[in-house]
């Protein structure tokens, strides 16, 4: 019993560790949106004629880059990285999806942010049982 009590206490501290570097990079990454402060990887033709869209309507990499700080800061407080993880839910799947299909050289890394994001949505679903439960009355 107390190697199980033991292993929870371990994978808890794994997670609390991976939401903080997680939420710290997202974070970084929606600043940045704001500064250019990292440099922005070579990408493909098509790969950058979306950029250029996203970044020509005004708008829309704006509110990418404040998903990113909001989601990036929840999740790196180990008290809301649940909610974390559900702001930051459609940022990592569309990187995913650019990558998957417009830019396949940083798949692998966009493959590593939705497992981290997946870990931290499985490590907290019992706080999102609430909102998932139909009300019969």
């Amino acid at each position: 019993m107390a190697g199980i009590k033991e292993t929870k206490h371990r994978m808890k501290k794994i997670v609390i560790v991976i939401s903080v570097l997680f939420g710290v990079f997202m974070a970084n990454s929606g600043i940045s949106k704001f500064t250019g402060h990292m440099p922005v990887p070579e990408l493909p033709q098509a790969g950058m004629e979306l950029m250029g869209a996203m970044i020509a309507s005004g708008w829309l990499m704006a509110l990418v880059g404040i998903a990113e700080i909001i989601g990036g800061i929840l999740m790196a407080i180990p008290r809301t990285q649940a909610l974390g993880a559900i702001v930051l839910s459609p940022v990592i799947i569309g990187i995913l999806l650019f990558n998957a299909f417009l830019a396949p050289n940083g798949v692998v890394m966009a493959a590593i942010l939705m497992a981290m994001n997946c870990l931290i949505l499985w490590a907290n679903k019992h706080k999102y049982k609430p909102i998932t439960q139909l009300e019969t009355t």
